[in-house]
């Protein structure tokens, strides 16, 4: 009803413009384009919105682009199933690794997804890019309990010695503990193993010529902290 009333009063306006005293006939491209203006309002259909603008220079927004979070570290790095060293080590990431970030604890933390599951790393050894601003916050598990297991008794340790191949064959035997994770066998201050929990043996052939030797501790471990056993020294 309103657009017909504008109409007609349009169409009042152009036909009294055409009925004033005037020197001269209208403009004919006056007319045309009042009469073209009212066809267009007569076509329009209802509740058609009008036609938008050009952005000012022709310069359309762009639109902000997503690309996966990613996460690379400098060096070998632990990754934990929480925020901190007393939480249990998930995975190790390599330098050649990438691993796409899946979460965030403040101050600096990312979670990230491993073949190993989900696991936490320190911002302090990563590299972040792309949109990791978008992923969500989260909260930490709850702090483990308890201590860290007893020092590693030894029991028993041998070495055979092949002073024709130049080899030796390691076995070291300790008793089992209460609360571990499990064990890490260290020669030479190098991890050369890690064990399940309840594990009580370790053997290994090494190269080692005559007159050499090679020193040998195991670490208990568990969330908590770590103790280790005595050093021992096996010589050929």
């Amino acid at each position: 009803m309103k657009k017909t009333i504008g109409l007609a009063l349009l169409l009042g306006m152009i036909v009294s413009s055409c009925n004033l005293p005037d020197t001269g006939a209208p403009d004919p491209q006056v007319a045309t384009a009042a009469a073209l203006t009212v066809q267009a309002a007569i076509d329009a259909p209802p509740n058609s919105e009008p036609l938008a603008s050009p952005t000012a220079g022709g310069i359309k927004e762009s639109t902000p682009t997503y690309s996966k979070p990613m996460a690379s570290v400098g060096d070998v790095t632990n990754c934990r199933t929480g925020p901190g060293v007393n939480y249990e080590r998930v995975t190790q990431i390599l330098p050649a690794d990438s691993v796409e970030i899946v979460g965030f604890f403040p101050p600096n933390y990312w979670i990230v997804s491993t073949s190993a599951g989900n696991c936490w790393v320190s911002g302090e050894f990563t590299t972040p890019v792309g949109s990791y601003t978008s992923v969500p916050t989260v909260t930490a598990p709850p702090t483990p309990q308890g201590g860290a297991p007893d020092n590693v008794s030894l029991q028993k340790w041998d070495i055979s010695c092949d002073y024709v191949k130049n080899e030796a064959s390691i076995t070291i035997i300790w008793s089992d503990k209460e609360n571990e994770s499990g064990y890490r066998v260290i020669r030479n201050g190098d991890l050369v193993a890690e064990l399940p929990e309840n594990s009580t043996t370790f053997q290994e052939t090494i190269s080692l010529l005559a007159g050499q030797s090679v020193g040998y501790n195991v670490i208990a471990f568990n969330t908590v902290g770590s103790n280790s056993s005595s050093l021992i020294t096996l010589t050929c």
